[in-house]
């Protein structure tokens, strides 16, 4: 045989076997490599209970692996992290973000505020929308606001047809409909939570019956907000059942009876509730939020399942300010630094059925914050002027909103000025 032959054979046995290799090595390339890596930080996921120091790694939109090291060459961007804490995403489920077309109502831009520009720099990466729209003006709520968010917007709907759009509107018993609600639930079931009941200030107990009848009808949540003056606290909680939740638990106003009482107790009716199964969130807002009603209720055990802090541009710009600042105040109350994470991912999680979300888990959507806690001494308001220090405070540097940084503090994601 030729010295050409031989060669000739040599190459067509060898060529597709190379071939077939490179395209394996292509192959396997592909599959394990990442878009964004989380390195070396300390993570905790409250649903597992995870704790400890991991790399997370990230596919488009969700969580490929979570392990004490990963080759960092294998992701096209790695951010490297310490002295804080990975958590999910945070979740506030008690809201006003829906603008409307109407000036000077409380839905309609008065009072709301526009998710993207408080919740990525806040390390919230999910928000519910606490009845601002009802079943009217829900489609314009879709289009402007959740539709077109770099933050998830769910939304608690309103038992009334027109939404939190002041009086009359907003008590016309006769737009509390279930035939409305029920069609648009069946066209866009995936960002309604549950229902959403308060502000009416006439007699008699309807708004409470229409809730439970869209909640049971629905198998949503009811979500009782205050302003409900003629129906006592005891009548407002004889109505939820476990998984209904109750929100401003600390508040101290004349419309409701507070939970605690004189002594430090807490109401029995509240208690009773508890023990039902009835949620209860926080509800800071401008006004709900009182030190002689939080540090005896804590003393006591009794703590809300979620901290909602009602956001809206009154409480953001007075004693609630943000969601960090709501977790520093109950860790300067005595609330663990994982107590409080919880209640601000996994709790509100399941509070609003989302289980997909407020949680660290492998094939899991990638929402995730970094928080670090600063030390020093650091003072916390109340709606009635009064004030407490704290000894840590939380602050946010980092906001994953599905595999995407939408908050970025410290440039982490950016190259260094030398390297340009």
């Amino acid at each position: 045989m030729s010295r050409y032959l031989r060669l000739c054979i040599i190459l067509i046995v060898i060529i597709p076997v190379t071939q077939q290799g490179m395209a394996a090595c292509a192959s396997v390339s592909r599959d394990t490599s990442y878009d964004l890596m989380l390195r070396g930080a300390r993570v905790y996921d409250p649903r597992s209970g995870l704790k400890g120091k991991y790399d997370i790694a990230i596919r488009g939109n969700k969580i490929i692996r979570i392990a004490k090291k990963i080759d960092p060459q294998q992701s096209k961007q790695v951010v490297s992290l310490n002295d804080g804490w990975i958590v999910p995403g945070l979740i506030d489920i008690h809201t006003h973000v829906f603008a409307g077309s109407e000036p000077g109502k409380f839905a309609n831009g008065t009072s709301s505020v526009n998710p993207d520009l408080y919740c990525p720099m806040n390390g919230i990466t999910t928000v519910v929308d606490a009845g601002t729209s009802g079943w009217r003006n829900y489609p314009d709520f879709k289009k402007q606001i959740i539709q077109n968010s770099r933050t998830r917007v769910l939304a608690f709907l309103n038992i009334v047809g027109s939404g939190m759009s002041g009086k009359p509107a907003e008590e016309d018993t006769l737009d509390m409909q279930w035939l409305p609600v029920k069609v648009l639930l069946a066209t866009d079931s995936a960002n309604v939570v549950g229902f959403k009941v308060g502000h009416f200030t006439r007699e008699g107990i309807l708004p409470m019956q229409i809730a439970r009848k869209m909640g049971d009808s629905a198998s949503l949540p009811v979500f009782v907000e205050c302003h409900l003056p003629k129906i006592s606290l005891t009548q407002q909680l004889s109505f939820l059942k476990a998984g209904d939740i109750m929100t401003h638990c600390f508040e101290q106003v004349d419309e409701r009876e507070p939970f605690v009482q004189k002594d430090g107790s807490i109401q029995e009716s509240v208690k009773k509730a508890q023990d039902n199964g009835v949620l209860f969130d926080l509800g800071h807002g401008g006004a709900g939020f009182w030190f002689d009603q939080s540090v005896p209720a804590i003393q006591h055990q009794f703590l809300p399942f979620t901290l909602g802090t009602d956001l809206h541009r009154n409480s953001m710009s007075s004693s609630m300010k943000s969601l960090p600042n709501v977790m520093s105040k109950f860790m300067a109350m005595g609330v663990p630094f994982f107590d409080v994470v919880n209640r601000c991912t996994w709790n509100a999680a399941q509070a609003i059925h989302r289980t997909d979300l407020g949680n660290i888990t492998e094939g899991g959507i990638a929402d995730l914050t970094f928080l670090r806690l600063e030390r020093g001494r650091f003072g916390f308001t109340d709606a009635g002027g009064k004030r407490i220090s704290g000894k840590k405070r939380v602050t946010v540097e980092l906001t994953v909103r599905d595999g995407k940084v939408i908050w970025d503090l410290q440039g982490r994601m950016a190259k260094t000025w030398n390297d340009l």
